[in-house]
């Protein structure tokens, strides 16, 4: 009897290490997937912000909370059964798909560095002074910022689900999951300590303490640089990682000299700088995808921008 029960202890034992096994491995394989997309989040966490500007300092959370579970809706309810059933029955589908994100994203990074440079910003919240009520305007703000977060959200997801196809189906829903909520959780809640910070200096302005008042002016004052820098990190990102899978994909699909001349580049950089050499190679990397990123963004921006404006003059 005794040595049934042993047994039984030793298989509960044996189960119980192969689940946190698994646990393991999942969390792990969703670290990796959620650091391929670093591109899209930082972009998702640097675009966010302008949604709750010149609205009341006591809606400021609310409003992002309200994004919150609407991207997390688009993530776990839309993007997610999408992308499964995709790399079940047609993986095939998942390069273009990929590509078509990382085009995507070269875009937008091509049209923020062309609006930084013709002086053109584009604003993303709505207007303050716009008619409706407070209600009206909130509720409008909050559902254009979710449909920009399911463009956002469905690049994080097919961009980490490419990092996991190999997996098994239980595992790639698993790690999928883990990914949203954690990325979901992350980005908006950054967002938040960005948003409510400048209100943290003015609270400490008004303090009797010189240190407090010193620290909170500092805050106030560098929230406009610390969203500037969130933004130039956002746009490199983004034609990093778009450039990035563009060149990947193409490899996939057969063209193979754009990925080959970027991969001798990086040998080259490794090979040369011995003492840095893998710096140097990730460097040339990743300027050469954000090279590529920006050529395919500018020509996507011309596209759609510049030649239909001068078609339109052409017929005025």
């Amino acid at each position: 009897m005794s040595g049934g029960l042993f047994a039984l202890l030793d298989d509960v034992a044996a189960l119980a290490k192969l689940a946190a096994a698994s646990v393991d491995d999942v969390g792990a394989a969703a670290g990796r997937a959620s650091v391929k997309a670093a591109g899209v989040v930082v972009d998702d966490t640097a675009v966010t912000p302008q949604y709750v500007q010149g609205v009341a300092a006591q809606r400021e959370l609310p409003i992002i909370r309200k994004i919150a579970i609407g991207s997390l809706r688009n993530k776990l309810l839309i993007i997610l059964p999408a992308a499964l059933l995709l790399s079940q029955f047609l993986p095939w589908v998942l390069t273009p798909v990929l590509m078509l994100g990382g085009a995507f994203l070269c875009y937008e990074g091509a049209e923020k560095v062309w609006e930084k440079l013709s002086g053109h910003g584009g604003a993303h919240g709505a207007d303050p002074a716009a008619s409706g009520s407070p209600e009206e305007l909130e509720r409008t703000m909050v559902a254009g910022a979710i449909r920009t977060d399911l463009i956002l959200s469905a690049e994080i997801m097919v961009i980490s689900l490419n990092e996991v196809a190999e997996e098994a189906f239980v595992s790639r829903a698993l790690i999928l999951v883990v990914v949203a909520i954690g990325i979901t959780v992350l980005v908006y809640g950054v967002v938040a300590l960005i948003v409510k910070t400048d209100d943290v200096g003015l609270s400490l302005t008004q303090r009797s303490s010189a240190a407090a008042q010193k620290v909170g002016r500092a805050l106030v004052a560098g929230m406009p640089k610390l969203l500037t820098v969130i933004s130039v990190v956002g746009t490199a990102a983004m034609l990093w990682v778009g450039g990035h899978i563009l060149l990947v994909g193409v490899d996939e699909l057969g063209w193979h000299a754009p990925y080959d001349l970027v991969h001798h580049l990086e040998e080259g950089a490794h090979d040369a700088l011995a003492a840095v050499g893998a710096v140097a190679g990730w460097l040339v990397n990743t300027l050469a995808s954000a090279l590529v990123g920006l050529l395919v963004g500018a020509v996507v921006v011309a596209v759609l921008h510049v030649v239909p404006v001068k078609r339109l003059l052409g017929n005025s």
